[in-house]
């Protein structure tokens, strides 16, 4: 029997998203004998599988691995979730909800690959977690976890041998920034409601990937109401220069670049914000992402840097200073030709902002005894105990 799981692993799954680990009836003991969660007050689903990686070699020969996509962070996206050489009908998850995905294929199917040495023989197979990858003429990135699970089943006279997990963490780029033009400021707030913003003792804050980010790009120094602040370009770079590459465009002629997967999301900024000149500010929120290495599709550690570039504009006949954008293509609109011709400047925040995942290792040690001999024809007849042992990779 394996290790019951600890009271954190149980209460951290809400119960719209548990997943059976047992048919009922079953008992506490049992539920638990399987590295499973136990609840008396569910009695149509009393044994669930925890917030975490559930693997099991069975006694009729099946490996069982069960996922849950709290096991990184960010969470795992369950469906880029797959066998790495398993690809027919009994290779597919046989059950998934929000929360969870669960494999349970044959020991000689899936890819499962067999080696025996002596009176013992181990099988293993692995999981992998496919990332999204967006491409631009300058630079990749990602916001995806790397997970990579290894399982191992060894089949002998022996005990059980231990359950081993390693979690690995890849820290996403941090975002730092230089000061730009007296004229103009881009910071950043603590909220959505761009209540606070974050000042020099705040940096370097930690942001983890696909977290939300309040930029806010304004004029200073200025009480003319009638004068309007226009954003032209906004990218990010993995230095300080804006002219480093990789590049990945954040805003393209004051539109969200349609090539994210992510959107840079617009929020306008009117009367209703309390600000005293609304046209002398621009918002926008984006999600935090890693560059990627082109060649090796490893992603980039380090700092990532924004940049935009602005203008100030005069409303007139001839000029809205309004940036029209729709769903097919960031544009510019029409009337843009007089704030086109402006003088741009180039701003970035204030302080340094570190995107990082922390680096985290854990090892989880599930232990149990072998109390009925197993038979399998691969094996013979010789009496077999199991052992799983698996890792996984989040860079």
């Amino acid at each position: 029997a394996l290790d019951a799981p600890s009271t954190s692993v149980c209460t951290a799954v809400l119960h719209p998203d548990r997943l059976p680990c047992a048919t009922p009836p079953v008992s506490q003991e049992e539920c638990e004998g399987k590295g499973c969660c136990y609840s008396l007050g569910d009695p149509a689903a009393p044994c669930y599988y925890g917030n975490t990686v559930t693997a099991q070699c069975t006694t009729d020969g099946q490996f069982s691995i069960a996922v849950s996509r709290d096991v990184t962070l960010p969470p795992l996206i369950l469906d880029s979730v797959h066998l790495v050489s398993g690809h027919g009908s009994s290779c597919i998850p046989v059950a998934k909800s929000n929360a969870f995905v669960l494999y349970r294929f044959p020991l000689s199917a899936c890819g499962t690959t067999f080696q025996e040495a002596g009176n013992q023989g181990v099988y293993e197979n692995q999981l992998v977690a496919d990332r999204d990858v967006r491409s631009w003429s300058t630079g990749s990135i990602t916001r995806d976890s790397t997970f990579r699970l290894h399982v191992s089943c060894s089949y002998s006279t022996g005990d059980f041998l231990p359950l081993n997990v390693q979690v690995f963490t890849l820290p996403p780029p941090p975002l730092v920034s230089q000061y730009g033009p007296l004229t103009l400021e881009l910071r950043i707030a603590t909220d959505q409601q761009y209540s606070r913003y974050y000042v020099n003792s705040d940096y370097p804050v930690i942001k983890l990937l696909r977290d939300p980010v309040y930029m806010e790009v304004r004029i200073l120094q200025r009480t003319d109401p009638n004068l309007a602040l226009v954003l032209h370009q906004c990218w990010a770079t993995p230095s300080s220069n804006p002219m480093q590459q990789p590049q990945w465009p954040i805003l393209v002629d004051g539109c969200p670049y349609t090539g994210d997967n992510y959107q840079t999301k617009l929020i306008p900024v009117g009367a209703a914000s309390g600000l005293q000149f609304p046209s002398h500010y621009q918002r926008f929120i984006i999600n935090t992402f890693t560059f990627v290495d082109l060649a090796s599709q490893k992603a980039l550690s380090g700092p990532v840097y924004f940049h935009c570039s602005a203008s100030a504009c005069v409303p007139s006949a001839m000029e809205s200073c309004k940036t029209l954008c729709t769903m097919t293509r960031a544009r510019r609109a029409p009337e843009k030709q007089a704030s086109e011709n402006a003088p741009r400047y180039l701003v970035t925040t204030e302080g340094p902002v570190d995107f990082q995942n922390t680096e985290a290792d854990q090892t989880l040690e599930q232990k149990a005894q072998c109390n009925n001999p197993i038979k399998l024809a691969t094996i013979g007849d010789k009496a077999a105990c199991l052992s799983a042992e698996y890792s996984l990779a989040n860079k």
